[in-house]
């Protein structure tokens, strides 16, 4: 492997199509497309200031290094890259992606990350962006924190646990998605997703767990969470009060206590849904002593 050290590299295509390389200490200034083509390339505390450094790449090993806002789009159509103790500063980055491994990335303007990707590890990352995550598929991520909207747009097959998100409309169109032992607050969640699993979360989210196919909820609470459910099927278990309810189309909800139960007969078939509250369950068993009594 050869290596370079604490160079200064410009111009376009600086190191194009480089091949079985250690490169340490060196700084990738103006200049499109440094290491496009590239393969077996590892970088440790290095940077990239321009765009486009990683295209059609294969088997990438980034440690301690960083993507300037600059080098943005900078990981596109590349296959098997790791990153780890990285800042990613550059929006738009992970475009058709295959084997992405990231552990204690940081990626402060992460708008339209992650796209169209395909097989990817995170560990201890954090973003901020819009968009993050739309139409990628086979995911598994542990300790996230994300503030961005529409994130995890029709993403297929992810497991998700230790995550804290801050997201408007996330995980709209998304298919076979769990998430366990997170916080998320945003408006509008899940619509139009089918199998969406929700394990010991603490959710906000007005309107939210709306249209959406086979939506199932253990152990978790619902904070501020008005005119839930509406046209799904549901099997949930709320431990706290839900504020409001409306319209599922089928399944079974179990609530500490519900607010607001609105079931219009003209809308869903009423008779589909369960409703079980602490209240409801206390309500009967002073019916049925009644019934005793006479």
């Amino acid at each position: 492997m050869r290596e370079i050290t604490q160079e200064f590299l410009t111009g376009e295509r600086a190191l194009f199509q480089g091949n079985n390389l250690k490169i340490t200490d060196t700084t990738f200034a103006d200049g499109e497309s440094p290491l496009k083509e590239s393969s077996n390339i590892e970088l440790y505390r290095s940077m990239f200031k321009w765009k486009y450094p990683l295209w059609y790449s294969r088997n990438i090993k980034l440690e301690d290094c960083v993507l300037f806002e600059m080098g943005r789009a900078g990981i596109w159509y590349t296959e098997n890259i790791s990153m780890k103790n990285c800042i990613v500063e550059a929006p738009k980055n992970f475009r058709r992606t295959t084997g992405i491994d990231l552990e204690q990335v940081t990626m402060p303007n992460a708008g339209e990350t992650l796209w169209n990707c395909d097989q990817i590890k995170m560990k201890q990352v954090s973003a901020k962006g819009d968009y993050f995550a739309m139409n990628s598929s086979n995911i598994y991520i542990d300790g996230f924190e994300l503030v961005g909207n529409y994130s995890f747009d029709g993403v297929k097959n992810m497991e998700i646990h230790h995550a804290r998100l801050l997201s408007k409309d996330a995980f709209w169109n998304s298919e076979n998605v769990t998430v366990y032992d997170s916080f998320i607050s945003g408006e509008y969640l899940g619509w139009n997703a089918k199998n969406l699993t929700l394990i010991n979360c603490t959710i906000e989210s007005n309107q939210g767990f709306c249209y959406i196919d086979n939506l199932v909820m253990k152990n978790c609470r619902l904070l501020n969470t008005t005119l839930a459910f509406e046209y799904s099927t549901v099997d949930a278990e709320v431990v706290n009060t839900i504020d409001s309810v409306l319209n599922p189309s089928g399944g079974r909800i179990r609530a500490a206590n519900i607010g607001e139960l609105i079931m219009d007969a003209s809308k869903v078939d009423v008779t589909k849904t369960v409703v079980q509250t602490a209240a409801l369950k206390e309500e009967a068993l002073k019916e049925a002593a009644l019934k005793e009594a006479v």
